[in-house]
């Protein structure tokens, strides 16, 4: 399987897999799905290479997201590897916008991400949640507290200003 061999070739760095995971997605050589199913059954390390390739790919075009990757990436926010949870957040943020009526279960799973320990975990559920917010869906109904309580709460000002910047938009 070209995945397998490519992320156990020892020449590659980490971000060279990553790239090049990438650039197969986008060029349609590998589907997202064929990556989500390896990563599913991976090791952490190589899960979260695979999902920061989603996240690299969906940046540049989030179309090429399934519902079978949007609902993999919401699990991954629960796993215990930080870059495994930040990783699947900033995927969700890519591409929240394409399953509308499918964001409850990545809500409640980004609000528990923005009380981990961790800065780039909260930093990164701040991203998702911030895209989220811009949506203007019947989820921001109970969003928009929650939200200005993590601001409260939150210790890091660039995260707080992740949640006010959404929250200005939304607004306009």
């Amino acid at each position: 399987m070209i995945i397998e061999s490519l992320l156990n070739d020892k020449l590659l760095k980490s971000k060279e897999k990553t790239e090049f995971l990438s650039k197969l997605l986008l060029e349609n050589q590998l589907t997202v799905n064929e990556l989500v199913r390896f990563a599913g059954s991976s090791k952490d390390p190589v899960k979260a290479t695979c999902i920061e390739a989603l996240e690299f790919a969906t940046i540049s075009n989030p179309g090429i997201a399934t519902k079978e990757c949007f609902d993999f990436v919401i699990t991954a926010l629960t796993e215990k590897a930080p870059r495994v949870k930040w990783e699947s957040a900033r995927v969700i943020g890519n591409i929240a916008h394409l399953f509308p009526k499918h964001l409850e279960k990545a809500i409640v799973n980004l609000l528990i991400n923005t009380e981990n320990p961790g800065t780039v975990v909260r930093w990164s559920a701040a991203i998702a949640l911030g895209q989220i917010l811009k949506l203007k869906s019947s989820n921001n109904a109970e969003l928009i507290p929650a939200v200005e309580a993590l601001i409260e709460r939150e210790e890091k000002n660039s995260i707080r200003k992740i949640y006010l910047d959404a929250l200005k938009k939304i607004k306009k």
